[in-house]
């Protein structure tokens, strides 16, 4: 099973970090990159990805924002990336598998993808609750 994944980041090293980490993967696609949130919403929309990494803190439209605009039966696996801790909490109440403090380390990065992995339809362990 291939996974299609999305990058959303206002800065272009946090993008190319993950890209780095994902890039290792046999089997995860990153079918796109976005450094705002409303092209976030609609290639969330338009491209269907499996799994999100999403930036919380972003100009205009913030991460939280995005899953609000899409909605929650219609957001992907989500994993939200950011530098600061204050918004974890929020995270896990909107539903996030995860939450990676910046700057990402490589076996915090592996911990949350295969908390993802299990979390994708199809995954012999998903126990993700929609609805």
């Amino acid at each position: 099973m291939s996974i299609r994944a999305l990058v959303v980041d206002d800065e272009p090293l946090g993008r190319r970090a993950i890209r780095r980490f994902l890039g290792k993967h046999v089997g995860v696609d990153v079918i796109g990159e976005c450094g705002d949130g409303e092209s976030a919403v609609r290639a969330i929309r338009e491209r269907k990805p499996d799994l999100v990494f999403l930036d919380v803190q972003m100009p205009e439209m913030d991460g939280f924002q995005v899953l609000s605009e899409v909605g929650a039966s219609e957001m992907p696996v989500t994993i939200f990336v950011t530098a600061h801790d204050r918004y974890a909490l929020r995270a896990f109440d909107a539903n996030a598998i995860d939450y990676v403090l910046k700057p990402i380390g490589k076996e915090r990065f592996e911990r949350a993808l295969t908390r993802a992995k299990h979390e994708l339809p199809g995954s012999s362990t998903a126990t993700r609750c929609t609805g």
